[in-house]
C-alpha cells in the first residue's frame, strides 16, 4: 500500500474546487488509457461539496459520462429517495445534471428494496455486484477503482467503518452490514478495508476544525481498529486533501506547504 501524501488548501471551498479539478483529470486519464473509469463516491458535506464543485467546473464536459462507473463507499440503510441517503444527496449535487448511463450508477440497496430490512442480504448483493464487475485483470472480488473517495469523520471513521466496531475488523468480505453505528442512522452498508485497498487511488477528504484531531491521529501512527482512516490506503496513491483548519493539529513534520 502507498504512503499518505498531503495537500492542504486555504479553505473548504478551495479544497472542493481543487479536488474536483483533480478528479476530472483522473477520470479523463483513465478513460483515455482504458476506455472507461471507475470512481467510488462518498457522502457527507465534503463529498457533496466536491460533487457540487464538479458540476460547476468548466472542464466537466471533458468527461465522457457514459463511460463512467460510479459506486459508493457506504450508504445509510433507509428507503429509496430518503434525503439522508448518500445517493439521494449525490443526485441532487450532480448526478441528475450529467448524462450518466443509469446501468453504470451502482447505488447500494435501500431498506424498501428487494431485500427489505435485511441489511446483511443487501450487503451480500452489493458484494456480488462488485464481484460481477471485476474482470480477470483485477485479480480480486472488486474492480480496481481508479479513485475511491472517503470523508473522514471527527472520530476517524471512513465510509461506515467506525472505531472498534466489527466492520473495521473485517478481513474477508468486501461489503458488510453495520448495526449500532454511533451516528444516525444506526443501520448502514459499507465497503470494508479490503475493498477500499483495491483502489488505485484513495482520497481522504477532511475540512473544518472538527476534523483536526481525527486527521492528526490517523496520520500519526494510530492503528486502523482505533482510527479506521489510518487503514484506508490505495494501491498506487493515498492522498489526504485537507483545508487549513483540518490540518491545524498535524505534527509540523507532516504539514506540507499550502498548495493554494
Amino acid at each position: 500500500m502507498s504512503a499518505p501524501q498531503l495537500v492542504v488548501h486555504r479553505d473548504k471551498e478551495l479544497m472542493a474546487q481543487a479536488a474536483a479539478a483533480r478528479l476530472i483529470t483522473r477520470i479523463v486519464d483513465a478513460q483515455s488509457a482504458r476506455g472507461s473509469a471507475s470512481v467510488v463516491l462518498t457522502g457527507g458535506r465534503n463529498g457533496n461539496g466536491l460533487l457540487a464543485a464538479l458540476g460547476s467546473a468548466p472542464a466537466r464536459d471533458a468527461i465522457d459520462w457514459s463511460r463512467l462507473d460510479l459506486w459508493w463507499g457506504d450508504e445509510r440503510f433507509l428507503p429509496e429517495g430518503d434525503p439522508e441517503r448518500n445517493v439521494t444527496q449525490a443526485r441532487a449535487a450532480l448526478l441528475d445534471r450529467v448524462p450518466l448511463d443509469p446501468v453504470r450508477v451502482h447505488a447500494m440497496p435501500a431498506s424498501d428494496g428487494p431485500y427489505g430490512n435485511d441489511v446483511e442480504a443487501a450487503a451480500e448483493a452489493y458484494a456480488a455486484e462488485l464481484a460481477a464487475a471485476a474482470g480477470p485483470e483485477n485479480h480480486g472480488p472488486v474492480p480496481v477503482f481508479d479513485v475511491l473517495m472517503l470523508g473522514v469523520g471527527p472520530d476517524t471513521h471512513v465510509a461506515s467503518l467506525f472505531p472498534e466496531l466489527p466492520a473495521v475488523r473485517e478481513t474477508e468480505r468486501t461489503v458488510v452490514g453495520v448495526h449500532g453505528a454511533p451516528k444516525p442512522p444506526p443501520t448502514r452498508i459499507t465497503l470494508t478495508l479490503p475493498a477500499i485497498r483495491a483502489a488505485r487511488e484513495v482520497w481522504l477528504l477532511a475540512a473544518g476544525e472538527d476534523k483536526a484531531k481525527a486527521a492528526a491521529m490517523a496520520l500519526s501512527g494510530a492503528g486502523e481498529i482505533q482510527a479506521p482512516a489510518a487503514g484506508a490506503r490505495g494501491r498506487s496513491r493515498t492522498l489526504w486533501l485537507l483545508d487549513a483548519a483540518a490540518a491545524s493539529e498535524l505534527p509540523r513534520a507532516l504539514y506540507p506547504p499550502a498548495s493554494a
